[in-house]
């Protein structure tokens, strides 16, 4: 995201159709890492303008650690199909 050193932004399929996730993870990881990933995320939040760019959801991930041990992963799904509900 222009502006931000913080902000990545995705496009995702889910399942229907795609949609823009503007997530603060940049810090933690390059955009290419996460191309081709099937990624966990919520979908029924309120579209939200960050640096600009509408975002339509939240990327899900899990913290490890603090200051310059802090560790994030982008929780990660295999075998399920794009579009498939978190219960």
């Amino acid at each position: 995201v222009k502006k931000s050193k913080k902000l990545l932004k995705f496009t995702i399929f889910d399942g229907a159709d795609e949609r823009t996730i503007v997530s603060g993870i940049a810090m933690f990881y390059q955009p290419e890492e996460l191309v081709g990933k099937k990624i966990l995320f919520v979908s029924n939040l309120k579209p939200v303008k960050l640096c600009g760019v509408e975002s339509h959801g939240m990327i899900l991930s899990a913290v490890e650690g603090e200051g310059k041990d802090e560790k994030l992963q982008v929780l990660t799904i295999d075998g399920m199909p794009a579009g498939a509900k978190i219960c």
